[in-house]
């Protein structure tokens, strides 16, 4: 079991970002959450098997159609909690 953490930057609030990227988590049995920070930037904490959490990332690097991603930083790391879902928050 892996755990990523992850902000993204650019147009990427109002745009459905959080919304498709639980789907998106939940599609590849991820579990964890995506919030709005206040920067205007997205963070997401994902955990689960490597290869999914990659596919997640690439997915992260382009986001919903009306999404403009100018930055994303990865970081990978111990993980703190088990989480059971993936959540919006």
């Amino acid at each position: 079991m892996y755990q990523v953490h992850l902000i993204v930057s650019g147009l990427v609030q109002g745009v459905c970002y959080r919304a498709d990227c639980k789907e998106e988590a939940i599609k590849l049995n991820l579990k964890g959450w995506v919030r709005n920070l206040s920067s205007g930037e997205v963070e997401v904490l994902a955990q689960g098997e490597k290869e999914n959490i990659e596919k997640l990332i690439e997915w992260c690097r382009k986001g919903p159609s009306h999404a403009r991603v100018d930055n994303l930083k990865i970081e990978w790391q111990d993980k703190t909690e088990n989480f059971t879902i993936f959540k919006v928050i």
